[in-house]
This record gives structure tokens, sequence and C-alpha cells, in this order.
């Protein structure tokens, strides 16, 4: 086994959710509520959700409840949600990607928070795990705005591997609300089961994977992996739901929920 997987389930955990997805006058999920319940937040940046208003709101609000803040960027795709593969070279990767981690940093900053992380969203952060060249675009932006921000990647991806050989700091996520493939990757969510529902269920399979220091897909096999950090989607109508049932499986095993910041 690889070294950096642990042996043991670890004493604490990190649980995020992606969040400030609304827009203008329009609202996507219940951010006061998920931040009730989750240790750091994903700020959706401007590109494909987000604009100043909502990104201040959600660094202040988040500062009250004491949960640590990352940037979410993604491509600039406000119609669809930023989960659209969006023709671009790794330079232009860079570009915009380092634009929105620096929107992130300075409302951040205005709502008197720090930002702690990045974890790319949606197709963008999809390609980091299966694509080398986007995973090192991602990787170099954030080692040029702010080495010390730490990279929140996708689990047994390659942003995983090249984040680490720049330098930067890594911690791994598993989703509690998607199907993983026998690869390990993310299930498509153009396929029926891609995205889990039964909070219960999403709780209980978290558990499983926390234990075993693995993924586990959707035909029950165990691919072992370092976890850090546990994602309940912000976006979905059992998402607060699911986060409470996440958070209450952990804690009854006696795994903390503690940011890795």
């Amino acid at each position: 086994m690889d070294s950096s997987i642990p042996t043991s389930p670890p004493r604490s955990i990190d649980l995020n959710s992606d969040m400030g997805e609304g827009f203008g006058a329009y609202r996507m999920g219940d951010d006061d509520a998920i931040l009730e319940v989750v240790s750091s937040a994903n700020v959706a940046c401007g590109f494909h959700a987000g604009d100043p208003d909502v990104m201040a709101r959600t660094f202040a609000l988040a500062k009250i409840r004491q949960v640590a803040v990352g940037a979410h960027p993604g491509y600039q795709d406000l119609a669809g949600f930023g989960r659209r593969g969006i023709a671009c070279s790794p330079a232009e990767i860079e570009r915009l990607v380092a634009y929105q981690v620096g929107a992130a940093q300075g409302l951040a900053a205005y709502s008197g928070h720090r930002l702690t992380h990045v974890k790319a969203h949606g197709a963008l952060g999809n390609l980091t795990q299966t694509d080398a060249e986007v995973a090192a675009a991602v990787s170099r932006a954030i080692r040029a705005v702010d080495p010390s921000l730490v990279c929140l990647v996708i689990a047994r991806g390659h942003q995983e591997r090249i984040a680490r050989e720049l330098g930067l700091q890594v911690r791994s996520e598993i989703f509690a609300d998607r199907g993983y493939t026998e690869d390990g990757h993310l299930v498509s969510r153009k396929i029926p089961g891609a995205v889990l529902h039964d909070a219960q269920e999403a709780a209980a399979r978290v558990l499983r994977m926390v234990r075993a220091n693995a993924i586990e897909t959707v035909s029950g096999r165990l691919l072992p992996t370092a976890i850090d950090s546990i994602c309940v989607h912000s976006d979905t109508p059992s998402a607060v739901a699911m986060a409470r049932a996440v958070r209450q499986a952990l804690e009854s095993a006696g795994i903390a929920i503690r940011s890795f910041a």
C-alpha cells in the first residue's frame, strides 16, 4: 500500500461543501444551514456562480460560524453552472484560476476572513483528476498566487500527485453524494445513480470509506486512498440532511469534524 495512505481511521476529518453559488437575485442551496454543519466552505468566485455581494456575505457568515474558507474556481460558464467542458489552453486555465483565487482572497479579506485553500469546480475539477495538463495548470496558478494555499483535490487524481510535486500542500477529498466508477472516477452526471439522495445511505457509505481509507465504487469495490475531507454538494435538495447525517455518523464513530486548516 502507498505509504501516504493511513492504515487506520483518522481521529478527525474535514467536512466541506461548495457554496456561495447564487448570483444576483438568484439563490442556490441553503448556505446558512450548511454552514451550521461543515468545517470548510468552498466559495464560488464569479465564473460558474457567485458575485461580489454573494461572496462577501458567504465569507462573513463563514467567519461567524468559524468555518474555514477556500476559493472554488471554475470555467466561465454561468449558464451551465461550470459543469460543461470549455476548450482552454493550459495557459488560459492558469489565468482563469489565478483571477478567481485573487478575487476570493480580496473578498475574504474584505469580510475579515482568510482564504486557506482552493478547490476546482465542476468540469474543471473533474479534469484535474483525469488530465495531467489541466491538473498542472490549476496547481501552477495556485502556486503563483499564493503557495501557502492548500490544494483540495479529488482523491486518486492527477492533481493529488502534481500539486505535491510542485511543493504545494495537498488534501484529498471524497464525495458523500456521488457514485464512483470502478477506476475511482466520479460517475458522469448523465448516468442515473451518479448523484446519491438518501442521506442515511450516503452517511453509512462515507463511514465505510473513512474506516477503510478507500473509495467505494458502485460495485462495492474498495480502492485505497488518503481521505482528508468529505464533500457534500449544497445544490441538491437533500444537502442539509445529508451533511447532518454524515457528521452524525462520523462523530458517533469517534471521528471529530475539524477543518484541515
